[in-house]
């Protein structure tokens, strides 16, 4: 249809601040903060040259003077405008959303297409709860086992993930900070695999050399990988899908080296878009135990539905 709304990021009118995704036929559990406001630039007497020494000197200062006061003027101008039109809450008054006619809003039910309004998904767990990590953009949750934290910042290019509590210095550059486990979820770009285990076998390499060859600055924090090894493959269940890991066992030239697996499954909400999570530990004592791998795949969820059953971690080989 001509008509037809396009896939694309929209305001979601019952979490304001928030925009939620459409995939073109269905709105999906995708949500996101929208972009604070940049801040306003100063005014236009702070970029003024000092005034050159001797006679004239007055003459500029008090041109200076009298372009702030204009600029300080236009403000409370812009300012009373903007009460008065109640355009003072969480929409950006400059923000593109604010003033464009295209852009629809929700209204309706989940399933009704742009300009429908529609609750959160009933039962979806606050980004902020310390024993969950939520990610809105593939629609599945990972519970956050005890000892392990969510960074405050994303990592590398803007990955959801979880560690270990407490870094210490890397083996093979004691400036920077590793740790002893991370896990990590990513939607794949940029690929011509389609299926779970195509999927996972064109991911596990990258994931390696991201965990243990060079971090995200280049920083080979182990030394580099000198071999690695397939311990371990296979089907399993994610969040009610058929999903597909593989597991190496990677060795460093400084270091214990240590166990990195990808596991490759569709999203369960929306398109059903592949989703892909990385688990990098540390082999020796230090580092977590193997099972917690298959703990945590069990433990994905789809957003809003905590009954699902998990994946087959208890039959893995080793």
């Amino acid at each position: 249809m001509s008509n037809a709304t396009p896939p694309g990021w929209y305001p979601d009118t019952s979490a304001p601040g928030s925009e939620r995704w459409w995939d073109g036929t269905a709105w999906t559990a995708h949500i996101r903060a929208v972009a604070p406001a940049a801040a306003p630039a100063p005014p236009y007497a702070a970029h003024q040259p000092a005034a050159p020494a001797g006679g004239r000197g007055g003459g500029s200062a008090r041109a200076v003077a009298l372009v702030a006061a204009g600029a300080l003027v236009v403000g409370a101008f812009v300012t009373g405008a903007v009460l008065l039109t109640g355009n003072g809450g969480d929409e950006d008054p400059a923000s593109p959303q604010a003033h464009s006619t295209r852009t629809p809003t929700r209204t309706g039910t989940d399933d009704a297409a742009p300009g429908g309004e529609s609750p959160s998904p009933a039962g979806s767990p606050s980004a902020q709860d310390p024993t969950v990590l939520v990610d809105q953009l593939n629609g599945i949750t990972l519970p956050i086992p005890d000892g392990w934290e969510r960074p405050e910042r994303a990592i590398g290019d803007g990955l959801l993930s979880i560690r270990t509590k407490g870094s210490y210095d890397c083996p093979g550059a004691s400036s920077s900070f590793c740790y002893h486990g991370t896990v990590s979820t990513r939607t794949p770009s940029g690929t011509d695999a389609t299926t779970p285990q195509a999927l996972a076998k064109e991911d596990i390499g990258e994931a390696a050399d991201r965990a243990y060859e060079e971090d995200y600055v280049g920083r080979r924090i182990h030394g580099g990988i000198t071999s690695h090894r397939q311990i371990a493959a296979g089907e399993v269940a994610v969040a009610g899908r058929t999903g597909y890991f593989i597991r190496w066992k990677v060795t460093t030239a400084k270091g214990p080296g240590g166990y990195v697996q990808s596991l490759a499954f569709p999203s369960a909400v929306g398109s059903e878009s592949p989703v892909i999570v990385r688990y990098a530990f540390d082999a020796g004592p230090d580092g977590p135990p193997l099972t917690l791998m298959d703990t945590l795949t069990r433990g994905i969820r789809p957003i809003g539905d905590s009954a699902t059953d998990g994946g087959v971690g208890s039959a893995i080989e080793r």
